[in-house]
């Protein structure tokens, strides 16, 4: 069985909306898109190509998938192993308006795209890895499919856009395994799932007490 892994870049405040350029997605009147740029630098870009090539196969939605496909494409570079890994390893897309996918061994998911992603998780290989794909990521967070959270957080706050976490995310642990600094200021946090959430009560001069919260529906142990 292999892991879903979900990178993801995030602001202070959570919002992960067209971080890569102005027009990358405005949905929502969004005008703030390029937020990442100024904080791009040579351990970010070593980092992102270094994850990006341990992939066996990559699970992305339609807004990322033909962005994407409109790219990476056009870079042929032998040496660019990032490029190399998304130009050569299956693609599975999740949309519902998709016909037709042209960019090389990409497959569409059906209807039941939270099943369907399961059964890829059962299969043996490396990462499935899930970049952007905002709407899809949400799905694989209600069906409690996500396995690691490698995510960047920046030093902006925007007040507005869509946030990693929406409405519907289970209640879930993480635990903490990795965290990196580059120099301009953008922070590697890298989350395992760690079972049920915990809760507990801290009362002056009595010991704290620790429990379980209940399971929700979809949610593994």
């Amino acid at each position: 069985m292999r892991k879903l892994i979900v990178g993801a870049f995030t602001t202070l405040d959570g919002v992960v909306q067209a971080p890569g350029g102005p027009d990358e997605d405005r949905d929502g009147g969004f005008q703030h898109g390029g937020w990442l740029v100024p904080y791009f630098d040579e351990t970010f870009g070593r980092l992102m190509a270094e994850w990006t090539k341990r992939a066996g196969a990559f699970v992305l939605g339609r807004k990322t998938y033909e962005m994407f496909a409109a790219s990476w494409p056009n870079a042929t570079d032998p040496a660019d192993e990032a490029a190399a890994a998304l130009n050569g390893r299956p693609k599975y897309v999740a949309s519902r308006t998709l016909t037709e996918l042209r960019w090389h061994d990409s497959h569409l998911l059906g209807d039941d795209v939270a099943g369907e992603v399961a059964r890829l998780k059962a299969n043996d290989g490396g990462e499935l890895q899930v970049h952007g794909s905002f709407d899809l990521l949400q799905t694989l967070l209600r069906h409690d499919l996500v396995d690691a959270l490698r995510i960047w957080q920046f030093p902006v706050v925007l007040g507005t856009g869509k946030r990693l976490f929406g409405d519907g995310t289970l209640p879930l642990a993480f635990r903490r395994v990795e965290t990196q600094q580059t120099a301009p200021g953008a922070v590697l946090h890298v989350y395992e799932r760690a079972g049920r959430l915990r809760y507990g009560e801290v009362e002056v001069g009595q010991e704290t007490r620790h429990f379980e919260a209940p399971q929700p529906p979809g949610a593994r142990r």
